[in-house]
């Protein structure tokens, strides 16, 4: 039972009854932890380096030495971390959640992991009572920082119905796609177009430039018609100026098309552009550049072409 002790009600009358764990305060999850801090929850926060930990303890949270004192202290344990290995650690290794976790509990995956992984540890979960949800995000550190997450959900729809109050202070477009590992496996398919979107974006931007058309102007036009992108629209102008802070690391997204080839041959799936533009973004990671962001896939077009884009000689 929950303690009404607990209960406190926000600006917009919701009520805030579940004190949320939160381990993983990367590029993403610290600013959906700072939102929901903000948003009034109670909030107790893990990472594997301090210093996210003590920023997030200054604006109200409580910090936690590691996933079993979060769970230990927490209704909702949210988790976003590299890849399946690291979820299964977190959530299954010795000083896991699972290790603090009480029956009734809820895990909330926002990891991109393998739609298996996802259904293996949410097994595990259910057979110590503890429900779970695979809860993987779109929208870069920009969706994070404003709470506009593209978030897929799979698992049970009675947990779905739970997490939603959650689910609305960290994103704007949040769908139930199924049962657990399904979540994920729409990840899967997002990373497919947008790695795709990427490329060709890169491909219009080099052969533009080089046969003499200034590369704002190709991306004005594209914006304009049947080829306009959201990934353009956020991308476009940095991609020409070779402004590649990550929203989303390079080396991450080469991890996320490896669980798209994983997936398609689990599934007897073929995905030619998927296995090509893999093999790009492999040469990407290995000039180098895997902290830069994934729109970086432009240079490996250029460097097939010879030329930089906004280079005319």
């Amino acid at each position: 039972m929950r303690d009404v002790a607990r209960i406190h009600t926000t600006k917009n009358g919701a009520d805030m009854t579940e004190r949320i764990g939160f381990i993983g305060l990367g590029l993403m999850g610290k600013p959906m932890a700072l939102n929901l801090l903000k948003a009034g929850y109670a909030v107790t926060v893990h990472n594997r380096s301090r210093p996210p930990v003590d920023e997030l303890a200054a604006e109200g949270a409580t910090a936690a030495d590691g996933p079993r004192q979060v769970a230990e202290q927490s209704d909702v344990v949210i988790t976003i971390v590299p890849d399946s290995p690291d979820v299964e650690a977190v959530v299954l290794g010795a000083g896991g959640v699972l290790e603090g976790a009480r029956e009734g509990n809820l895990i909330i995956d926002m990891s991109t992991i393998a739609p298996g992984a996802a259904k293996r540890i949410a097994a595990a979960a259910g057979e110590r009572g503890v429900h779970m949800l695979d809860a993987p995000v779109s929208g870069g550190d920009k969706g994070a920082i404003a709470g506009t997450l593209s978030i897929m959900v799979g698992g049970n729809r009675e947990d779905f119905e739970r997490a939603m109050p959650i689910f609305e202070v960290l994103g704007k477009t949040i769908t139930y796609c199924g049962p657990s590992g399904a979540g994920q496996t729409v990840k899967a398919c997002n990373q497919i177009v947008v790695a795709l979107v990427i490329e060709a974006i890169s491909e219009a931007l080099v052969l533009g430039s080089k046969a003499g058309v200034d590369p704002l102007t190709v991306v004005k036009v594209l914006s304009g018609g049947m080829a306009q992108t959201r990934v353009m629209d956020l991308r476009g102008e940095t991609m020409i100026q070779h402004v590649f802070e990550p929203g989303f690391k390079a080396r991450m997204h080469l991890k996320d098309l490896g669980i798209v080839l994983q997936t398609a041959r689990e599934n007897g799936v073929a995905l030619p552009g998927a296995a090509m533009v893999e093999q790009l973004f492999t040469s990407l990671i290995e000039s180098g550049k895997g902290e830069a962001d994934n729109s970086s896939l432009l240079t490996v077009l250029e460097a097939l072409s010879h030329h930089e884009v906004g280079n005319k000689a």
